[in-house]
């Protein structure tokens, strides 16, 4: 038999603090990650730093540039559309089914109230990663409600991908006071228990989101 890897915690590690990077841009779209460099500084060796690039690599985050080495992949306008169109397919429905349950499934009501105040502590100092992470608790907040496993299954492995187009709107002012006062219409509708308007308000809010999301990285191709 083949022995096990004996740094399985530690791999998962360097792989959430490199994805961390790439979401929060402090790796920039196709910029070069040198092994050594990035060993030296999460205070590791090569291994574990080998094995999360490639991870990543298979996730279609990074890409192969030069002999063993890697590069930030850029985001791609037509496939965050394409991901975002299915995401608002996979909202609604989720918002519909969250409606449904709010009022017999009180740790989850309790859970979406939780991740609601939260975002609303949200300020022009609040920092990206932040940002991302209060978004993305809301929206799994609306999954864990809705009581279909299958849902929170399929969005998952996008969650990366999503991640980093979240960044490129979420950064601007104007955004991130805008997607809260969606937030704050899908969150009361859903508590509210009215299926249909949080089905649309769900559609509406991802739709937005990712028509934002390419025209804004459309505008930086072009600029580039």
């Amino acid at each position: 038999m083949i022995p096990l890897d004996p740094l399985p915690n530690l791999i998962d590690q360097v792989y959430a603090r490199i994805l961390e990077a790439i979401t929060d841009r402090t790796l920039l779209p196709g910029q070069r990650i040198r092994q050594n460099e990035l060993a030296e500084k999460l205070g590791v060796s090569r291994q574990p730093v080998s094995h999360a690039l490639h991870l990543l690599h298979r996730q279609g985050l990074v890409a192969e540039s030069g002999r063993r080495g890697f590069e930030v992949m850029r985001l791609d306008p037509s496939r965050i559309r394409q991901l975002y169109e299915v995401r608002s397919a996979i909202d609604a429905l989720a918002a519909r089914l969250a409606a449904g349950r709010a009022k017999i499934n009180t740790v989850g009501r309790s859970q979406l109230e939780a991740a609601l105040n939260a975002g609303r502590t949200i300020d022009g100092n609040t920092p990206l990663a932040q940002l991302i992470a209060l978004d993305v608790d809301f929206h799994r907040a609306i999954y864990r409600l809705a009581g279909n496993p299958a849902i929170e299954e399929m969005i998952a492995p996008q969650w990366p991908h999503m991640r980093r187009s979240m960044a490129t709107v979420l950064d601007e002012l104007d955004y991130r006071e805008s997607a809260w006062t969606e937030h704050e219409n899908i969150a009361a509708q859903i508590l509210a228990g009215n299926a249909r308007a949080a089905e649309a308000a769900a559609l509406a809010h991802a739709q937005t989101a990712g028509r934002m999301t390419e025209e804004r990285l459309r505008a930086i191709d072009r600029a580039a």
